[in-house]
């Protein structure tokens, strides 16, 4: 252990001790007193009030906002609101706490609602009054927001418009410690120019845009770039309006640092440096693998370390805390606990070589890989940061909480994480039972280290109603009834109560929601997986479960059809129904082919054929699950024709093969209206043939042969520049019930 400088390190050092020979203890939330946004008082009160008017600008002169940081409990958030004279008053310690009163209003007294796939906001007439105070306050110092791949999976393409839409959401949600990546390679190429690294040497080392994410950890370089220099110029300036705004409204949003990946350039600058490369990731070959990374203990390491963060903080300002991870997903090269304190304490040095103030917030996900993460390498590299330096992210506490086996990771205070999403798949999925439970028991446990909870998904807009939930959970000091929640979330949602919309989502809550076998859900359907003889999809709940959902929906159509909330649901729910007959369809080609059938593999895979047609309809008539949204998105950054092509090649590339020859393919699937019909179905197509082929002859099917061709037709596609509506067209709710007839006899009704 370094020697502390300070009484105040001494004091944190001992309440360590504490922890480990048992005794209750809690990281003090004072200590953290200096991480916070530095914004005056009314500008933060300016900044709710305008927010308010974007959410409701009808109402908005019904309310009045004031920041106060004397009404609660020390450094955490608290929220009051009460009628006065006609006017709500919301009373708050933050802007972040204000606007979440705001949301708090709308879904308790207004029975509204706010999410990804739309908005449900019939606020009655007259205004409601609230005639007795309500006052929620946080039992957490920090409630955080994203995954480092969610710049990459979800962010990519996001213009100011949509950035700002989405702060809304983090600050009505009561987000305020959100990561705040972007642009960052604009400040890298400042840094390593001046150290007289060529431009074409930095083009090797950071990738497209669609898989930067993946460059900042150092699992690949280089593939789909090199990047224009109006990339850096439009992300840097986008940058700027999103710092700009979190901190308006009270949020300190957490920058990157120097994890030690550096460019292959750097060993002709520096031919003594100590670089060693890491190992092979995502089966990537040596042009995009094994990065090559800066050994923490070379005195390198600190200078780069220091001069980034001085850049940045010159560009943006900091709040003085820090991202990065050195190993996510790399195992260092060696396990000795020494070589791991020593480098986790280079990376903090370089953090405080420019910022004395420093935190260190690290993705706890390497954590995950138990094999070699053993309790003294864990040990040795939080220990490595001096106690109350560093934050963990428990970032799939809600499956493997590492804070349970690492005595609250050894003293090092840790946010509770729900993962929740990995690619930004679409399917339906929830832990919920963990999730209204488990930071309660993180908060509860003796000696617990837990300051904050958070949602850390790969990708986003999905599965509304676990976010929605996860974040409240952030304000609770107990658990929740998921059933009375989510009676409660199905009348703000749809904007009125009905009996059969809520037995549709207790239906939902009990089976897809409720997945409790600790196995992460990556969507394991045909629809979106590469054809093979051999598929298992992951199922945790009963089938019919979803069945009977989707009848209880379309049962409430007539009240609720012109509701988006609704017929996002709807949509949805159908999808997943129409994902599980695909299922079904496949085990039918299967016995088909095992039984030597020719004529029954063609029948049955008909009736696949005409699913996916199905699919690509029903999703055709909702702008969430439209492919031209994402393609569009995409074009629309480039300057011009060649960076239009290389943007929307990184947006096919990564949703599809996720590397020049499929090495996680499917990882990143979709199922999106344009996708289905154009990418998986004709897979199907040419898996129906190797399999009628090998009947006839009577040999053993060729995948090797099956997969080399058609990595030939995915890449075709990937490579492609034909347009896809980014407009819905058709009738949700007429659809979903043709498709319900339609399919009847599957369903066993």
């Amino acid at each position: 252990m370094a020697l502390f400088k300070t009484a105040k390190v001494i004091m944190l050092f001992i309440s360590g001790l504490f922890l480990y020979m048992g005794c209750a203890t809690v990281v003090s939330h004072k200590q953290f007193s200096h991480i916070k946004a530095k914004v005056a008082v009314k500008t933060q009160e300016q900044a709710v009030r305008e927010l308010i008017q974007r959410i409701l600008p009808e109402q908005a002169s019904n309310f009045a906002v004031i920041i106060d940081s004397n009404i609660g409990p020390e450094h955490v958030d608290t929220f009051q609101y009460l009628t006065k004279e006609n006017i709500l008053v919301i009373t708050a310690t933050s802007g972040v706490a204000a606007s979440a009163g705001f949301y708090h209003f709308l879904k308790y007294v207004c029975f509204a609602h706010v999410s990804w796939s739309g908005n449900q906001l019939k606020i009655p007439n007259p205004f409601p009054k609230v005639t007795e105070v309500v006052t929620v306050t946080s039992p957490y110092k920090f409630r955080y927001y994203q995954n480092v791949c969610t710049s990459s999976y979800s962010f990519a393409w996001w213009n100011w418009s949509r950035w700002e839409r989405e702060i809304d959401w983090m600050a009505i949600n009561g987000i305020n410690l959100p990561l705040a990546i972007t642009g960052q390679e604009a400040i890298w190429q400042k840094v390593y120019l001046k150290m007289g690294l060529p431009q074409g040497e930095l083009d090797e080392h950071f990738g497209g845009p669609a898989f930067l994410a993946w460059s900042r950890m150092g699992n690949i370089h280089k593939w789909g770039g090199p990047r224009p220099a109006s990339w850096h110029t439009y992300q840097l300036n986008l940058q700027h309006k999103i710092l700009a705004r979190m901190r308006s409204l009270g949020m300190t949003p957490v920058l990157p640092a120097f994890a030690g990946h550096v460019p292959r350039g750097l060993l002709r600058l520096y031919p003594k440096a100590n670089v060693s490369r890491l190992g092979d990731w995502g089966h990537f070959n040596s042009s995009y693998c094994c990065t090559y990374l800066l050994e923490p203990t070379d005195p390198l390491f600190k200078n780069i370390g220091r001069a980034f963060i001085e850049e940045q903080t010159s560009e943006f300002g900091t709040n003085h805390i820090y991202n990065t991870d050195t190993f996510n997903e790399m195992r260092p090269r060696s396990s000795d606990p020494a070589y791991l304190s020593s480098a986790s304490k280079a990376v903090f040095d370089g953090m405080t070589a420019a910022d004395s103030n420093a935190t260190w917030l690290m993705q706890g996900w390497l954590f995950l890989d138990q094999s070699f993460w053993q309790p003294p390498q864990i040990k040795a590299l939080l220990h490595g940061v001096p106690l109350g330096r560093m934050i963990l992210l428990d970032l799939y506490a809600e499956v493997d909480p590492v804070w349970k086996r690492t005595e609250s990771f050894y003293g090092q205070p840790f946010i509770w994480c729900m993962l929740h999403n990995f690619g930004g798949n679409l399917g339906l999925y929830g832990s919920i039972q963990t999730v209204t439970t488990g930071p309660v028991q993180a908060l509860d446990a003796p000696g617990s280290t837990v300051i904050g909870t958070g949602i850390a998904p790969e990708g986003i807009e999905q599965n509304d109603v676990m976010y929605e939930l996860m974040n409240e959970m952030g304000w609770k000091k107990t658990p929740v009834d998921p059933q009375e929640w989510t009676k409660n979330y199905t009348r703000r949602r749809y904007g009125a109560e009905s009996l059969q919309a809520q037995q549709a989502w207790f239906l939902l809550t009990r089976s897809v929601y409720n997945c409790t076998d600790d196995h992460p859900d990556h969507c394991r359907t045909v629809v979106v997986r590469r054809p093979s003889l051999k598929e298992v999809p992951h199922l945790w709940y009963k089938e019919k479960d979803v069945f009977d959902a989707w009848a209880a929906l379309l049962s409430v159509s007539p009240i609720f059809k012109i509701v988006g909330t609704y017929r996002y649901d709807l949509v949805d729910v159908t999808r997943q129904s129409l994902q599980l007959i695909a299922n079904g369809i496949y085990k039918e080609i299967m016995a088909a082919y095992d039984n030597k059938s020719t004529d029954d593999v063609h029948n049955t895979s008909k009736k696949l054929y005409a699913l996916f047609d199905d699919m690509d309809l029903l999703l055709s008539s909702d702008k969430h699950f439209l492919l031209g949204q994402w393609l569009n998105s995409a074009r629309a950054i480039g300057m011009n024709l060649k960076e239009k092509q290389l943007y929307e090649y990184n947006a096919r590339n990564q949703i599809t093969l996720w590397g020049p020859n499929g090495e996680i393919h499917d990882y990143a699937n979709k199922m999106w209206s344009g996708l289905i019909k154009d990418y998986y179905k004709p897979r199907w197509y040419l898996f129906e043939y190797y399999l009628t082929r090998s009947l006839i002859s009577h040999e053993k099917f060729d995948y090797t042969e099956f997969i080399s061709v058609l990595l030939r037709t995915e890449t075709e596609w990937t490579m492609s520049t034909n347009s896809y509506p980014g407009t819905p067209t058709g009738d949700s709710v007429n659809i979903s019930r043709r498709l319900f007839d339609k399919y009847r006899p599957q369903l066993h009704y």
